[in-house]
């Protein structure tokens, strides 16, 4: 007589919760493993983030503007100014957003305000080349701040000579526009953005010399991400990607 085999007992809960079912086979996912990939997108986004927020919108890079005005410099058609400052540090560059100019109010009748920026002239003291006009009042006569905007993209590379240069469509003796310059070195800077004050005049555009004294402005600007930056963030986010759909119960 044969002996009775005790029953099989199969259960139908799988051993461990790594274990998803797609298309009726089972795919096993090891916890190592996932500790492995969820340690790298930690990693690659704590390696992102102090970049991906330096990259993010409008910064104001250099400005004196709230300080008080210890006097000020004509503009006119006779009396050209060129104000310099340095861009940072930024590799790929920065995508000009506008600059602010404090003004104390005009004498006489002056007309026809303009600003125009302008390269550094290599190794001559002064501007270099146009990079356009910008936008805003042309008749700034009462003291305040106004604002000058680029009329089309000017892209300014990091750590380069520019100059802020006004001029206007009438001669000193007619009326004068004045931008207003502070009394010392205070501008607020940042993102490796410098000024030393250093404040050019000429009589027509043509030869430069210093008048020195804090010119008061302000500069804003968007940096250009790096290509590494743009690399690394498409990088996370096709491992973000992969990750879900390993993820992911079918």
């Amino acid at each position: 007589m044969k002996a009775k085999r005790a029953p099989i007992q199969l259960s139908c809960q799988s051993a461990s919760p790594e274990v998803a079912m797609a298309g009726g086979s089972r795919k096993f996912y090891s916890r190592p493993m996932k500790g492995i990939i969820n340690g790298v997108i930690v990693f690659a986004v704590a390696l992102l983030a102090p970049q991906i927020l330096q990259a993010q919108g409008t910064m104001t890079y250099l400005s004196n503007v709230d300080q008080a005005s210890a006097g000020s410099f004509a503009v006119g058609s006779d009396s050209w100014l060129a104000v310099q400052f340095i861009t940072g540090t930024n590799a790929s560059g920065y995508l000009l957003d506008s600059i602010q100019l404090g003004m104390a109010d005009a004498t006489g009748s002056p007309s026809g305000f303009t600003v125009t920026l302008f390269s550094g002239g290599g190794t001559l003291p002064g501007p270099g080349h146009s990079l356009g006009t910008l936008d805003g009042s042309l008749n700034p006569v009462a003291g305040g701040i106004f604002t000058y905007a680029p009329t089309s993209t000017i892209t300014l590379a990091g750590d380069k000579y520019y100059y802020i240069v006004l001029t206007a469509g009438t001669a000193v003796a007619t009326g004068a526009y004045d931008l207003s310059y502070a009394g010392d070195n205070t501008y607020t800077r940042n993102g490796g953005w410098l000024s030393y004050g250093r404040t050019l005049t000429s009589s027509d555009a043509s030869s430069w010399s210093s008048i020195g004294n804090y010119a008061q402005f302000s500069i804003e600007a968007t940096p250009i991400p790096e290509p590494g930056v743009l690399a690394l963030s498409g990088l996370g986010g096709l491992l973000l990607l992969w990750h879900r759909r390993k993820s992911k119960v079918v």
